[in-house]
């Protein structure tokens, strides 16, 4: 039996290297390195997939044809070949390639990131758009924020107190978690204190490194039945995970809802209340999924980008400075930090546009696959092609940035660049209808956090500035490879 499979995998492979073969010879393809027989251009990559990408695309040009696999891949390098695949073939280009780590999630069959964007995608979209990142809604959400903060800050006194150093990058983990729940279902779902084994944080961070993880059963379908590296057994065990207990809130909150007990007023009601007006098109389901995707999609990106910030900072001690007397200016008169006004902040928005350009959390933006033949500038890329863009390669190239290896927040105070997807140089949440919808919510988030490490704390580094370690971990998104821990000094102890 094992030698049958075997002889047919062969074939399958075979089959899908000459198949590939052919499309690119009868297809004026975009020009790309050669690659070897069966994996392609696998061994081309590296460790640092955006980093190595960037280098072929030097030689082969801003559009390039890669092979990894039984996969083609096409892939965008300049913002003019961004714009060519996210806004003038927007629609053409807006399909996904489904990994297999995320196959195992339950009822993916409506999970907004992966979906075609179809009408269910479009309801789940409308949804979000009405009830978590307009602006009046994630004004009227704001307080459950606050009381994440309030208590972040009552662990960093007892910190400073014990002069017990701070992992920032965890720290920020569980708070942009905490957030998240709060605006959700109005209560924490893990501590700032431990490791959370088991828990919330554990299934995020799972799903997270299974989803980044290079994945062989994805460029050789053939494989998938083996799962050779039991990235979706690990997988389908966290989403399960999530499944569940986002069905626990679901379940409790409707009991409520029978008991005539007193709403809440978070997103869970008004996903509710929308649920029973619109049944035929967004029912509980359709909620269930759409929470799972709101804790994978906000906890990491914005963690990730508050420690980088964090660290940019602390080896600029003007900088750091300069956002703590800017900061000043939000504190309302029961010492807190008003969250709406920190979005009008000029040299705090900067860094944190800075931090997102010169550390971009998602270097690679989400594969997109083309939907249907399509002509990108004087190439014909067929129907099921996958597509990256290198984001990372944009927000660095020197054609567009002065210096860009420097972090220089002032640059921003100097242009009007947004990462809201129409300057294709800097595209962090992405551009065109597969866009981030989530920029409102996380901007906020990443400034309140910030804001709130730099005004209320000074901190001790272990070791000079000089000896900080830059490097980082390539995955679904971009790590510090060695973790940002500092000693906090509430400014308050400073008398």
């Amino acid at each position: 039996m094992e030698l049958l499979y075997l002889v047919l995998s062969s074939i399958t492979l075979i089959f899908f290297l000459l198949h590939g073969i052919s499309l690119h010879r009868n297809r004026r393809l975009p020009p790309g390195p050669a690659g070897l027989p069966i994996i392609g251009n696998l061994l081309d990559l590296g460790p640092k997939p955006h980093e190595s990408l960037a280098k072929l695309s030097k030689k082969h040009g801003p559009l390039m044809t890669i092979r990894l696999g039984t996969i083609t891949c096409v892939v965008a390098s300049t913002p003019d070949a961004a714009r060519e695949i996210l806004q003038r073939n927007d629609e053409a280009c807006s399909g996904r390639l489904v990994p297999d780590a995320a196959a195992s999630l339950p009822d993916n069959d409506v999970a907004m990131a992966w979906i075609p964007t179809n009408d269910v995608w479009r309801t789940m979209r409308k949804a979000l758009g009405t009830y978590l990142t307009h602006q009046h809604k994630l004004d009227t959400l704001r307080d459950l924020r606050q009381n994440v903060l309030d208590g972040m800050l009552e662990f960093l006194h007892e910190c400073g107190r014990k002069k017990v150093g701070v992992d920032i990058g965890k720290l920020s983990f569980a708070v942009a978690l905490n957030q998240m729940s709060n605006t959700c279902v109005s209560q924490n779902v893990t501590s700032y204190e431990s490791d959370d084994v088991g828990g919330f944080k554990t299934a995020v961070k799972t799903v997270m490194k299974m989803t980044g993880k290079f994945n062989i059963a994805d460029l050789f379908p053939v494989l998938k039945p083996l799962d050779p590296q039991n990235i979706r057994k690990h997988g389908k065990a966290a989403y399960g995970w999530l499944d569940k207990v986002t069905e626990g809130f679901i379940t409790e909150r409707l009991k409520n809802r029978e008991s005539k007990l007193p709403r809440f007023g978070d997103m869970l009601d008004s996903l509710l209340d929308y649920s029973e007006s619109n049944e035929a098109e967004f029912t509980l389901k359709h909620i269930k999924i759409l929470l799972v995707e709101l804790f994978l999609a906000g906890t990491e990106t914005s963690s990730n980008t508050t420690e980088w910030a964090m660290t940019e900072l602390l080896l600029n001690p003007d900088m750091f400075s300069r956002v703590r007397e800017e900061v000043s200016t939000t504190v309302g008169e029961n010492g807190k930090i008003q969250e709406a006004k920190l979005l009008d902040l000029p040299y705090l928005q900067a860094v944190i546009k800075e931090t997102m350009r010169l550390h971009l959390a998602v270097p690679l933006l989400v594969p997109h696959k083309t939907e249907i033949e399509v002509k990108l500038g004087e190439y014909i890329v067929p129907k099921n092609t996958q597509i990256l863009v290198n984001a990372w390669a944009m927000a660095r190239d020197p054609k567009y940035w002065e210096n860009p290896m420097t972090f220089k927040p002032e640059r921003f105070l100097e242009n009007e660049l947004e990462y809201k997807g129409q300057h294709f140089e800097f595209i962090p949440f992405g551009s065109g209808r597969r866009m981030c919808p989530g920029i409102p919510l996380a901007q906020r988030v990443v400034s309140l956090m910030l804001a709130t490490f730099v005004y209320h704390c000074d901190w001790n580094l272990p070791h000079a500035t000089e000896e900080m370690d830059m490097d980082d971990i390539y995955g679904l998104t971009l790590l510090r490879a060695t973790p940002l821990v500092a000693t906090p000094v509430p400014v308050t102890q400073q008398a």
